[in-house]
């Protein structure tokens, strides 16, 4: 060529050398062909223009299917996309080998890319080809098997070490890395998340790295493209200021890729190399792949880690610390939330200490809900229902003051928001173990009594709260006797595990009988019965998955039947007690006193006096209610130690405010009253009316039959 005279055309040139010209336009779904390029895909050599299923027939299958995956992380690091390809016959087979290098551009409106590159035929074989070569297919299936154990594993990883774990444990088909590093970001600062392949300390001088720092995990925070450095020279060469850093741990290649995570650079990852790597377009796809599924990991390990730290606080922050040891009495508490979200929920409990001598409130509840929401509700209820207790309220006006503020902490103008809650609220009086009741929808308490035997107790109640702004919420007074244990509970502990509150009672009547221990043991449990072993106490999340928070309170008064009296004596008391009031208002919980008595004498010899200490019961209830306008206090109470030769006695007492005493009538055949006595005397050994100074008594006795050997009474 003389000089001055003009340079041969592009086309020119490219033709002389074998190399075609293409250009990939994704949105029209047309490639078009120089008539170089047309000649290298087995069409006549002209320039021609084809749909993409016109050209992908020209392609084997599986190189085609490559090409996407090439383009994207083209696009990702800003590079050429370069792919090796067979060209098929009309028979399917393969004609020649060619490779492109294309240059993509990306529109961002359409989502589509364009590419622009060159063809040309391949006759010696790629270099370095070995196993792990991007033509081969049994490198690309064992690829496609490793990322897909990889992505799989990194999903399982539930926290930031067990994601470094992992990554650390991956295997790369044909080039593993021996040396791995997590960067991340703490402001205009590198930090090291975690390493493998390093002894302890060997990430010192890379902590606390400025970003504007010349070290290639610094450029790609900076840039979010990755840098690949295939030989120490190479190395060398781009970051001279650190390179005295990389080379005392003699490795010989390294790939630097961003952690990215919707559109964020969170950090880099580093994969070095003991041995020369190329770094072909299909060794990088791979890092690539893995560098979005580690950062995708550590981006939830660290939401979890987070989540946790939230619910710890949260726990800290809102569960109650039970308040000083109260004389004559023990308290134990258990809180245990759900496992889905942020593992907290509406459930609570709370220890009130309330003016006067000793007198001290237990409240226990549960918000409608398993959310954040149901947990600020909850911080709130619990501060407002501590709030009216303190300005020493009876336990219905508590309750109703709880019950309109949260109907107006809830209900919108729409109604969307509506929550309501269930409580029981329990003021104790430590000297003489009188317990005042007031319930908003929420399980009865359950009694141990002093030798084992578990009541669950009817409350009166009301709806629960939030629901009615004037729901009327009634008070029930107990006595809790010396050896006694009371349980208060969410229906979580009742519920969970397929139970329903009747079968679900039932087994806790079982542990809570065949428990000896003191309120810690006892309330473990409880819980250990529901979920299994765990260490965790009152605010301990279990990592298990659960149906339901639990909240548990247990009170128990000091006498022989409470827990380490038990352990010293090894015997149970000889006295079990039960107690309720009936108002004149409420004559259906005489059917509660008949449930109650039955519980009481569950293990009593005879059939036939238990139906006729319930009937007598029912018949001195009634009397009360119909024939005067007191209430009628029910004390029941079994005596004695049992054995076949009988020797237990029972005696149920009823009194009232009236001075007018029972006297015996003589009803006809067709009367419909005045029967009581009479049955009183037929069935009861024995039966008296006691005057008192204000109202009277009236009670029976009845002996408990002696079992034989053989069965008879």
């Amino acid at each position: 060529m003389r000089t001055a005279e003009p340079l041969p055309a592009v086309g020119d040139v490219l033709a002389a050398l074998a190399t075609g010209l293409w250009r990939y336009d994704t949105a029209a779904g047309l490639v078009t062909l120089d008539a170089e390029a047309a000649r290298l895909v087995g069409l006549p050599a002209e320039p021609t223009t084809l749909t993409e299923a016109g050209i992908r027939a020209r392609f084997h299958p599986v190189d085609w299917n490559e090409v996407d995956g090439v383009v994207q992380l083209a696009l990702a690091e800003g590079t050429l996309a370069e792919a090796r390809m067979r060209i098929m016959d009309a028979r399917g087979r393969v004609v020649r080998v060619v490779r492109s290098r294309s240059k993509p551009s990306f529109h961002p409106q359409t989502g589509e890319y364009e590419l622009v590159g060159t063809l040309q035929e391949v006759t010696d074989p790629a270099p370095g080809a070995t196993a792990h070569s991007a033509v081969i297919g049994d490198w690309r299936r064992s690829r496609e098997a490793f990322l897909l154990d990889a992505g799989r594993a990194l999903a399982e990883a539930r926290s930031t070490q067990e994601v470094l774990r992992v990554a650390a444990g991956l295997s790369m088909p044909g080039f593993s890395p021996d040396g791995l590093a997590v960067f991340g970001t703490e402001g205009e600062r590198l930090t090291v998340v975690g390493h493998h392949g390093h002894r302890p300390g060997d990430e010192s001088p890379f902590t606390q790295m400025p970003r504007e720092a010349d070290y290639p995990a610094a450029e790609v925070v900076r840039t979010g493209r990755a840098v690949y450095l295939s030989s120490p020279a190479e190395y060398k060469e781009r970051y001279p200021a650190s390179w005295p850093l990389a080379a005392q741990f003699g490795r010989q290649s390294w790939a630097f890729l961003p952690l990215t995570v919707a559109g964020r650079t969170m950090g880099a990852w580093m994969a070095a190399f003991k041995h020369p790597v190329a770094f072909s377009p299909d060794e990088r796809s791979v890092l690539t792949t893995v560098a979005r599924m580690l950062a995708q990991a550590l981006s939830r390990a660290g939401a979890a880690e987070t989540e946790r730290e939230l619910t710890d606080g949260l726990q800290r922050s809102m569960l109650p610390v039970l308040g000083p040891r109260i004389p004559g009495m023990t308290v134990a508490a258990r809180y245990v939330p759900t496992g889905g979200g942020l593992q907290v929920g509406g459930d609570w409990y709370d220890m009130i200490q309330l003016p006067g001598e000793g007198r001290f409130a237990l409240t226990i509840g549960d918000v409608q809900g398993h959310d954040v929401r149901a947990a600020g509700l909850m911080g709130q209820l619990r501060i407002a229902l501590r709030a009216y207790a303190s300005e020493g309220h009876r336990p219905d006006a508590v309750l109703s003051r709880a019950s309109r503020f949260l109907h107006g902490m809830t209900s919108g103008e729409d109604g969307t928001d509506l929550r309501f809650a269930t409580c029981l609220y329990v003021e104790v009086d430590p000297a003489t173990g009188t317990l005042e009741i007031a319930r908003a929808g929420h399980p009865d308490p359950a009694i141990r009594m002093a030798d084992g035997t578990v009541l669950t107790r009817p409350t009166a109640g009301g709806l629960p709260l939030g629901i009615d702004p004037d729901s009327d919420y009634p008070t029930t007074r107990l006595v809790l006797e010396p050896g006694e244990t009371m349980l208060l509970c969410t229906d979580g502990l009742i519920e969970t595990g397929g139970h329903d509150l009747d079968t679900g009672w039932l087994r806790l009547r079982h542990i809570l009988e065949q428990h000896d221990g003191d309120l810690e043991k006892l309330a473990d449990s409880l819980v250990q019965a529901v979920h299994g072993p765990s260490s965790h106490h009152a605010t301990g999340p279990l990592t298990d998955r659960r149906e339901d928070d639990i909240a548990l309170l247990l009170l128990c008064r000091a006498g022989e039947g409470c827990g380490c009296a038990d352990a010293r004596t090894g015997v149970r008391p000889t006295v079990r007690r039960s107690a309720m009031t009936i108002a004149q208002a409420e004559p259906e919980r005489i059917a509660e006193a008949r449930q109650m008595l039955r519980e009481l004498l569950h293990d009593w010899s005879g059939a036939d006096q238990i139906d006729s200490a319930v009937l007598l019961t029912s018949e001195m209830l009634a009397n009360v209610l119909v024939h005067t306008d007191s209430d009628a206090l029910l004390v029941a109470e079994v005596s004695g130690a049992a054995d076949r030769f009988g020797g237990r006695r029972m005696r149920v007492a009823v009194t009232d405010s009236s001075d007018d005493l029972p006297h015996r009538r003589h009803p006809g055949e067709l009367a419909s009253s005045g029967r009581g006595l009479v049955l009183v005397e037929m069935l009861a050994d024995a039966w008296g009316v006691d005057p008192r100074g204000e109202g009277k008594t009236i009670w029976f006795e009845l002996a408990e039959d002696s079992v034989q050997e053989n069965g008879e009474r």
